[in-house]
């Protein structure tokens, strides 16, 4: 402290040293998670079309190369964007009893979590899970069918047959929603503009069109994805022969 009194004054109404200059903060390290996060944000506001990797680096604030200590390809994000929703997926304890049901649910489960994302669908299409979530939800969806007594093989088959369908699905309902908010795309017509046309068809070309208008354009929200889904596990059976064994 100085001796000085006015020095001493002057010292209490000095402004303080000023710190030395802050570190920039720290950016958060990247993640698999905060890739997943992502890659899921730029599917949900722009689009599964609009998703790369550099997109996915632009929403992290980094650049593409910082990716590729997690990933090697974009066909890992579609890894763990099919895992990610899986993994939201509740599966029950398998039941003889309400086996179909049980496989309707979890698969109606799978169908909600793909409309959440317009078109991830296709990241699920023409590749094998290898996802630790996803592996989970086939290996419950083979105890219930196992438990409904289906035989190994048509259990695996017509899980293929159920995966693919549900994605499919998804991924039509994501487009017609999409084209429905364009206003170019006039194509996309009600149901009773579709019973118009059909009737206005040409009788001796399209006679059973025009006749069956209504049953052809007939559903509403999930009636024909619940029809196609029982019509499956309705059709399988527990003395189902192995196939190419019959």
């Amino acid at each position: 402290m100085p001796s000085d009194p006015r020095q001493r004054r002057a010292a209490r109404h000095a402004q303080p040293a000023g710190d030395p200059a802050a570190a920039p903060p720290r950016k958060k390290p990247i993640t698999v998670d905060r890739i997943t996060d992502a890659a899921l944000q730029v599917v949900a506001t722009e689009g599964y079309d609009a998703l790369t990797i550099r997109r996915v680096a632009a929403v992290l604030g980094t650049g593409p190369s910082s990716l590729y200590a997690h990933i090697v390809s974009k066909e890992d994000i579609d890894d763990l964007l099919v895992g990610r929703l899986c993994s939201e997926v509740v599966l029950p304890e398998p039941d003889p009893a309400t086996w179909r049901e049980q496989i309707r649910d979890v698969y109606g489960q799978i169908r909600d979590q793909y409309l959440k994302y317009p078109g991830v669908s296709r990241a699920a299409l023409g590749v094998v899970p290898t996802n630790l979530s996803a592996l989970r939800v086939r290996e419950g969806l083979l105890a219930i069918l196992l438990a409904g007594g289906i035989p190994p093989q048509s259990a695996a088959w017509v899980l293929d047959a159920l995966s693919l369908y549900v994605s499919a699905y998804a991924l039509e309902q994501s487009l017609v929603q999409q084209r429905r908010t364009r206003p170019d795309q006039e194509w996309v017509i009600g149901r009773e503009e579709l019973i118009r046309r059909f009737t206005a068809l040409p009788a001796d070309t399209f006679p059973q069109t025009r006749r069956h208008a209504a049953e052809l354009t007939s559903g509403t929200g999930h009636d024909r994805f619940d029809f196609t889904l029982g019509l499956i596990t309705d059709n399988l059976t527990r003395s189902a022969p192995e196939p190419g064994t019959g």
